[in-house]
């Protein structure tokens, strides 16, 4: 057996410390042996959550299985882990001082086939590993944010269009990661606002957000939806405190409404994440008498917002508005004559994506006109995911790109990351992929005439009135 401890002291409550190091998936932001990590039961981490870790011993991958053996928050932490060559057990324990949290880490390896002696003389060798990984976590726990910028390899893709192509499958994901900085920030006491949050990337928002331990106010379509998104929360988070709003936002009067209950209750709103949505193959109007897609993807979101100012404005620390967009954005020039359009030459993946070019546009006009009202606004788009939306609206898509599609949770992770690090609070006005600023242009092609931008919002504000006459009137 070879043992080695670490010892360091952060200026962090203990709590913060305990939850960063329980979740192993966070090994990979501070440990750079290890190259991937997944939580493998259901459920909040707990005593008994299981974990696969895998870690780069001397150019070799080699898996490991966790188990938390024992839990105690912000006490004492003890993981095993068990692989074909050696077995660990991690100890680590939180003590405050007066400096912050004293976190001790021990680690006691068990080498298999013999080969005790052959590790033991290369004792330096784990000496200094741990040693880079525990500096590493003193850095993660302590950093100051700075502001996110594009990477070398991201700037290069976004040369080509294939190459940005690529960026938006989960190939783009794994490799952008490697330059993300850690997120140990909680969210407790901050209040979060997420419509469509009952399946896809919505969903897998709301699990980590409610993990982080933000306040949870999620906006569903109906009651049984919303039971259904509970019993999920509840069963992967343990969480049951959750208020939920019923509102169909494809229709503005249920818009309205849902924004009126939120100001006469009253609770400043700290992040607003306009994630609703839905690509219609089919053209529809609804009662109001909006083209679907135009009512749910862009009036709705931009009334909501709008609404919702006085709860998002002048708080101490900057509040957030998150709209997301979609990638489909960057084949269409922003034109007002295709939105809101009749049945004849309809089609549902351009009206989506003039949506969410408008939806973008208006990202940059909010996020000018609020700096001094102390809102961030920034939009993002989640790169090619396997939401219920692409399976039931683009199956030919999905059949074809389905081996590199991202799961919901690496769709989700700059929603969450835009909503949790003080690090995304920095930018505003901004597209940001894989928690990097993107060009809302692909090769700068697609850029609407200033006319269009300026006549935007004054087309909104007009059909908003005609929507409500018809709804009265219905």
């Amino acid at each position: 057996m070879l043992r080695i401890t670490k010892t360091i002291c952060v200026d962090r409550n203990p709590y913060d410390c305990f939850t960063y190091l329980a979740d192993l998936r966070k090994l990979v932001e501070w440990d750079s042996n290890v190259v991937s990590a997944s939580k493998r039961t259901q459920g909040p981490v707990a005593k008994g959550s299981r974990f696969t870790v895998g870690v780069n011993l001397g150019g070799i991958r080699i898996p490991f299985t966790y188990v938390i053996t024992e839990f105690r928050p912000s006490d004492r932490l003890v993981m095993t882990g068990r692989s074909l060559l050696f077995n660990v057990n991690d100890s680590i324990t939180f003590t405050e001082s007066e400096r912050g949290v004293e976190i001790s880490y021990c680690i006691d390896f068990y080498f298999k086939f013999g080969l005790s002696k052959f590790f033991t003389r290369r004792r330096d060798a784990f000496e200094q590993q741990c040693q880079s990984a525990i500096d590493h976590l003193k850095s993660a726990l302590e950093q100051a944010p700075c502001e996110a910028t594009l990477s070398p390899e991201s700037a290069r893709a976004d040369k080509k269009s294939l190459s940005t192509l690529k960026t938006f499958t989960r190939l783009g994901y794994s490799s952008s990661r490697k330059a993300w900085q850690p997120v140990t920030e909680r969210m407790e006491g901050l209040h979060v606002v997420l419509t469509g949050a009952n399946s896809g990337i919505g969903l897998a928002a709301a699990i980590d957000l409610a993990v982080a331990g933000a306040d949870l106010t999620l906006v569903v379509r109906s009651q049984e939806k919303a039971d259904a998104t509970l019993r999920v929360l509840s069963d992967e988070t343990g969480r049951t405190d959750f208020k939920v709003e019923l509102a169909d936002l494809s229709l503005i009067n249920a818009t309205d409404s849902l924004a009126r209950r939120l100001l006469e209750h009253g609770r400043p709103i700290d992040v607003l994440i306009n994630n609703a949505g839905a690509l219609f193959n089919q053209h529809s109007v609804t009662q109001e008498g909006l083209e679907r897609s135009y009512a749910l993807l862009l009036l709705s979101p931009w009334r909501l917002t709008e609404a919702l100012m006085p709860l998002l404005s002048h708080h101490k620390k900057p509040s957030r508005v998150i709209n997301v967009v979609s990638g489909g954005m960057y084949a269409e020039r922003l034109n007002l004559q295709r939105l809101n359009v009749a049945s004849d030459g309809y089609r549902g993946a351009r009206a989506y994506a003039q949506c969410k070019r408008a939806l973008n546009t208006l990202t940059e006009i909010w996020a000018s006109r609020w700096a001094e009202h102390n809102i961030v606004v920034n939009a993002m788009h989640p790169g090619w995911s396997d939401t219920p939306g692409v399976q039931t609206a683009l199956p030919l898509f999905r059949i074809i790109t389905r081996l590199v599609l991202r799961s919901h949770r690496e769709g989700a992770d700059t929603v969450v990351w835009m909503a949790r690090s003080d690090q995304a609070g920095l930018s505003s006005g901004k597209l940001f992929l894989d928690r990097q600023p993107r060009s809302p242009y692909l090769l700068g092609n697609n850029v609407e005439a200033p006319e269009q931008r300026t006549a935007l919002e004054a087309r909104l504000s007009e059909d908003h009135l005609k929507a409500l006459n018809r709804s009265a009137n219905a």
